[in-house]
């Protein structure tokens, strides 16, 4: 049998299937979605409501907070209501532009928060092992260049995907099992050689990921080191507390995110509606579950929450 004749066919519109074998559920599964990205909406965007009005809150742990803030509402935005649309509507279109629309900025915001992280954790070390000179270090010009590197730095790993799908010619099938469009998962549909694209797609965000995350670990111990040099128990459990919610965001951003690419990579067994629903719950989870976190454990922003709401909520 011959082989078949792609050339005459380049989808231009996609489908996006939403979770496999669990579409009789979508409406169900949509509930928690929907709660999960309205805490994360609300909870994000009063957390920057907050820092930007609170002059006492323009110091560079919680200007990094507020930019972790905003990212994570791009980074849910970008991808939890069209699934919302596909679990209520059967919106299941997609255009090719608004494919590497939605998958682009899924994966800018990823890479923009593994910076911020990095930029947080470097912000606990002056603070901690540099007190006195934490505000020469640390000024606003230089949290703001910081804010800036970080952008561009993301937009440069992140960008040439867009050139790299372009390219593709896609004739096989416009249909994709998920609900959003991703990198490798959009490749796979072409009817062309996706090599570089397997490449790029895993190398290089993955290594500035890893450099990130290696960074990280490396200013939490030196940090470590500093604290248990302290005499007093009671400053280093101050110490140790200022940099608890930061430890918690970071294992909520990258553990699920290790956990998904092992299990892409490794778990063939597990069935694809799994993988879609761990897929899901890694652009939902942590962008409601930061503010929180962050609500929770510090001070200065339950009061300033509490002072907004009391005025009735004259911040916006």
């Amino acid at each position: 049998m011959s082989a078949p004749n792609y050339s005459t066919v380049n989808y231009d519109m996609f489908v996006l299937t939403g979770i496999p074998g669990l579409k009789e559920l979508h409406m169900w599964i949509s509930i928690p979605f929907c709660l999960m990205y309205l805490v994360a909406v609300s909870g994000n965007g009063i957390l920057i409501c907050v820092v930007a009005v609170e002059r006492r809150l323009h110091e560079p742990m919680y200007l990094f907070l507020s930019l972790l803030a905003f990212w994570d509402l791009i980074l849910s935005t970008s991808t939890v209501p069209k699934a919302l649309s596909i679990f209520w509507f059967d919106d299941v279109n997609i255009s090719f532009g608004g494919c590497i629309t939605q998958l682009f900025f899924m994966h800018f915001a990823f890479v923009v928060e593994s910076g911020i992280l990095l930029a947080m954790a470097f912000d606990r070390y002056v603070a901690i092992c540099y007190p006195l000179r934490y505000t020469i270090i640390l000024s606003l010009g230089v949290v703001g260049k910081t804010g800036g590197i970080i952008v561009l730095r993301s937009f440069a790993t992140v960008f040439p995907i867009v050139f790299l799908v372009k390219r593709l010619p896609f004739c096989r099938t416009n249909i994709i099992a998920h609900t959003y469009c991703e990198h490798i998962g959009l490749a796979k549909l072409a009817c062309a050689d996706i090599t570089i694209n397997i490449w790029y797609g895993i190398s290089v965000p993955l290594l500035s990921v890893m450099l990130d995350m290696v960074t990280i670990v490396i200013s939490y111990m030196l940090i470590l080191r500093a604290v248990f040099r302290l005499s007093s128990q009671d400053a280093r459990l101050k110490a140790l507390s200022t940099c608890g919610s930061h430890v918690c965001v970071i294992l909520m951003f990258y553990l699920p995110g290790v956990f998904t690419v092992i299990a892409q990579r490794f778990g063939k067994k597990i069935p694809k509606h799994v993988h879609i629903l761990l897929a899901n719950l890694y652009v939902l989870v942590p962008p409601m579950m930061n503010p929180i976190i962050y609500g929770v454990k510090t001070k200065q922003i339950r009061e300033q929450v509490a002072l907004v709401f009391s005025s009735k909520g004259n911040c916006c």
